[in-house]
């Protein structure tokens, strides 16, 4: 008899000495007020499935709660705006972005350019043409033919190169001119395959 009430005394005290340790996929991985990668990837999820037009800023403001919001709604569950790990493969399974599977992360300056760029004559390195999707690289750092995806711009494939890229620097390819010098020069994490 004194086995039960041992076993009841000591998951009573992991959880009063503990409160942050769980035990189910209720966990909480992101809410409001965090300011963290993995609120960066909920966000890239909500972005993918038009739930979310704000910045990929990693900081769980009111936007992106009620994007989580909109996102719980849509599957019929509690709408708290708060990200359970339960949730998250939710939003990795309908957006098809699940972060588990890229190899590699890293902080890049990025610099954007177009086909209507002076100087670029609108043919990759690879052959293809420049357009949204293809990013130039420094093969030395990233291969060309890896898969990227770049927070808030989406899947692409590293097919160019250019004489300034470098190490951590990437030049990221938009359809006009106006969106390349729109999106300017960031510094971004990225994530490859």
């Amino acid at each position: 008899m004194k086995k039960p009430f041992n076993m009841f005394l000591l998951c009573f005290l992991i959880m009063f000495l503990c409160p942050n340790v769980t035990f189910s996929s209720s966990e909480i991985i992101a809410k409001r007020g965090m300011n963290e990668e993995i609120v960066g990837q909920v966000q890239s999820m909500l972005w993918e499935m038009k739930l979310y037009d704000g910045t990929i800023d990693n900081d769980f403001g009111s936007l992106t709660e009620q994007a989580v919001k909109n996102f719980q709604r849509k599957i019929n569950k509690h709408q708290d705006g708060i990200v359970t790990k339960e949730l998250e493969e939710a939003l990795a399974k309908e957006s098809k972005l699940n972060f588990s599977k890229f190899q590699h992360h890293f902080l890049v300056d990025a610099t954007a350019y177009s086909s209507q760029d002076p100087g670029c004559g609108g043919t990759t390195a690879t052959g293809v043409a420049v357009r949204k999707g293809i990013v130039a690289v420094d093969p030395d750092t990233i291969p060309l033919g890896t898969e990227i995806y770049i927070p808030g711009y989406g899947k692409a494939v590293a097919a160019d190169i250019g004489g300034s890229i470098r190490g951590n620097v990437i030049d990221i390819a938009f359809d006009s001119r106006a969106e390349a010098l729109q999106f300017g020069r960031k510094y971004l994490v990225i994530y490859t395959m």
